[in-house]
């Protein structure tokens, strides 16, 4: 089979794009809620000694928490996607460099995982949140071919 003739095959695909950027949406947005819940409801005191712990102020603890947690509400509502998922880049990449780097790629504690989330937000940052979603303006980035 040609490549030309595969590729007309899966042409198809194309039209799930917006959905594909929903689903990106969502799953990010789930994982950030649920990593910030503990830290800004009950455990911030102890985020707060951790990130004070990596060498880093201590003050970082608001923004680190509030960005994973509201952060994460603004993504799967659709709202300052881009914002968000450039927010969530820059923590991660922190994530990685303080915390998870020493542990390698694949070990326990590695930087498997925010790089993983680093890299859904750099889709996120660079196409938008797709036309579903309290977006402002047009559609969020994505536009129809």
């Amino acid at each position: 089979m040609s490549s030309g003739v595969l590729e007309a095959s899966l042409d198809f695909l194309n039209r799930l794009q917006p959905f594909a950027l929903l689903v990106m949406r969502l799953v990010l947005g789930a994982i950030m809620i649920a990593h910030g819940y503990h830290k800004v409801w009950g455990g911030f005191h102890h985020h707060m000694d951790s990130v004070g712990s990596l060498g880093l102020p201590k003050w970082l603890a608001y923004l680190s928490a509030g960005t994973e947690f509201f952060g994460g509400i603004a993504i799967v509502l659709g709202l300052f996607t881009r914002f968000f998922a450039a927010a969530f880049i820059i923590e991660m990449a922190v994530a990685i460099w303080k915390v998870h780097f020493k542990n390698g790629l694949m070990g326990n504690g590695g930087y498997e995982f925010p790089l993983a989330l680093a890299t859904i937000a750099f889709g996120l940052m660079c196409f938008g949140g797709g036309p579903w979603g309290a977006t402002f303006g047009k559609s969020g980035g994505w536009k129809a071919r």
